[in-house]
C-alpha cells in the first residue's frame, strides 16, 4: 500500500483501490490529490496484474464534493499559478479516466459534485446509493460545468444535460440513473458487501468487464421512480429553445408550477455563466472528448480572468451570505462578443495531452 494523508491506494486481488481521504472536507479534490492519483492510474493501466479499479470516498457523507475551488479562489486573488495548474491537471485526469481500458468502478454513494462527477462519470461503472446526491452546480459560483461537462452533458437523454447545466439540479439515485450519470443503484447497506465481492472475483473465469458486470448485477436494486422522468416532456420542450432568455420565456409561458421553480433557480445564477454554458453545450455536442477538454481549459482561464467566479466563491463559501453581485447582473448585458471571448485559443498555453 502507498498512501498520503488525503488519498490512499491499495492493490488487492487484482483490483486497484483509490480512497479519497478528506472526509471532513467532503473529500474535496486538491491538486496534490490529483498529482497522486494520475501516475497511480497510469501505472495500473499498464500493470497486467490489475484487472479493475475501484474509487470511493472516505466517510459516509461524500464521494467527492468537488474540486477545492476555495484554494483556486485564494490563488487567483494572489496571482498564483494554481489557477492554471489545477484546471490543467484536473482535466488531464478526466481524460485518463475516459480512456482507461479496464473496468473503473466509482462508488458515488454520497455527495458527488463538480470534480467528483469528473472522477466518476467518465468511468465504466458509477454505482449510486441511498446517500447519492449528484450535481454540476458551477453556474451558481460564477463558473461553468467543466470536468468533461462539455462532452457528457450534451449526450444525456433529451435536453437533460442543458437543464442540469443551467440549474445545478441535484440528483438522487433514481434521477442520476434516469439521466445516465449513474449506471447502477445498490442500497447503501450493501455497498461493503459489493466491495468485498469485487475483491473476490476470479479473474481467470471471463473478461474483466463481464465479471464486474456480473458482480454488480448481483447487488443491483430498483431505486424507485425518477422525479425528472415526469418532467421530461417539459424539460425537452423548454430547453430546446435557442437562448437562455428563450428558455426562461418558455418556462414562464408553460404555466407549470415546477417549471416556474426551475425558472427562479436559473435567474439566481451568474448571467455570464449561463450564457457561456449555453454556448459551451451547443459547441460540445459536435466535439470529441479531447477537443471538449481543450475548450474547457480555454474557458477556465477566461473565467479566472473575470470577476464572477471570485464573487460567487465569496458569496457561497467565504462570507456565505449567498448574495452574489454578478457583473453584469442581467442576461441582456452579456454580449455575444463577451461569450465568444471565453472560447479563444491560448496558443502555447492551450491544454495538451501526452
Amino acid at each position: 500500500m502507498s498512501d498520503s494523508e488525503d488519498v490512499l491506494f491499495e492493490a488487492k486481488h487484482g483490483v486497484g483501490i483509490i480512497t479519497l481521504n478528506r472526509p471532513k472536507a467532503l473529500n474535496a479534490l486538491t491538486l496534490d490529490m490529483i498529482r497522486a492519483i494520475s501516475p497511480q492510474l497510469a501505472a495500473w493501466q499498464e500493470d497486467s496484474r490489475i484487472k479493475a479499479v475501484l474509487i470511493r470516498g472516505a466517510g459516509e457523507r461524500a464521494f467527492c464534493a468537488g474540486g477545492d475551488v476555495r484554494a483556486v479562489w485564494e490563488a487567483g486573488r494572489r496571482g498564483d499559478r494554481l489557477t492554471e495548474d489545477f484546471f490543467r491537471e484536473e482535466y488531464q485526469i478526466n481524460r485518463l479516466i475516459h480512456v482507461f481500458a479496464k473496468p473503473y468502478v466509482a462508488l458515488i454513494d454520497g455527495i458527488t459534485m463538480g470534480g467528483g462527477v469528473g472522477l466518476s462519470v467518465h468511468g465504466s461503472h458509477r454505482v449510486a446509493g441511498d446517500r447519492t446526491l449528484v450535481a454540476m452546480p458551477e453556474v451558481g459560483i460564477g463558473l461553468f460545468p467543466d470536468v468533461g461537462g462539455t462532452y457528457f452533458l450534451p449526450r444525456l437523454p433529451g435536453r437533460l444535460g442543458l437543464f442540469l447545466a443551467l440549474t445545478g439540479w441535484r440528483l438522487h439515485a433514481a434521477d442520476a440513473i434516469h439521466c445516465g450519470v449513474a449506471t447502477d443503484y445498490v442500497p447503501s447497506e450493501r455497498t461493503d458487501a459489493l466491495t468485498d465481492a469485487l475483491l473476490s472475483i476470479d479473474w481467470s473465469k471471463d473478461g474483466a468487464e463481464a465479471l464486474v458486470d456480473r458482480v454488480i448485477d448481483g447487488f443491483r436494486a430498483d431505486p424507485g421512480p425518477a422525479e425528472l422522468a415526469g418532467h421530461q416532456p417539459l424539460i425537452d420542450h423548454c430547453f430546446s429553445a435557442r437562448s437562455v432568455e428563450s428558455i426562461l420565456h418558455a418556462l414562464d409561458e408553460s404555466g407549470d408550477e415546477w417549471g416556474a421553480k426551475v425558472a427562479r433557480i436559473i435567474r439566481r445564477q451568474s448571467p455570464t455563466s449561463l450564457k457561456v454554458t449555453f454556448a459551451q453545450l451547443e459547441k460540445g455536442a459536435a466535439l470529441d472528448f479531447d477537443q471538449a477538454m481543450i475548450q474547457e481549459y480555454r474557458m477556465s482561464q477566461a473565467f479566472m480572468a473575470g470577476s464572477d467566479f471570485y464573487e460567487g466563491i465569496r458569496a457561497v463559501l467565504v462570507d456565505k451570505d449567498n448574495q452574489p453581485k454578478w457583473s453584469p447582473d442581467d442576461l441582456a448585458a452579456v454580449t455575444a462578443e463577451a461569450v465568444e471571448g471565453h472560447f479563444r485559443a491560448l496558443g502555447e498555453r492551450d491544454l495538451a495531452f501526452a
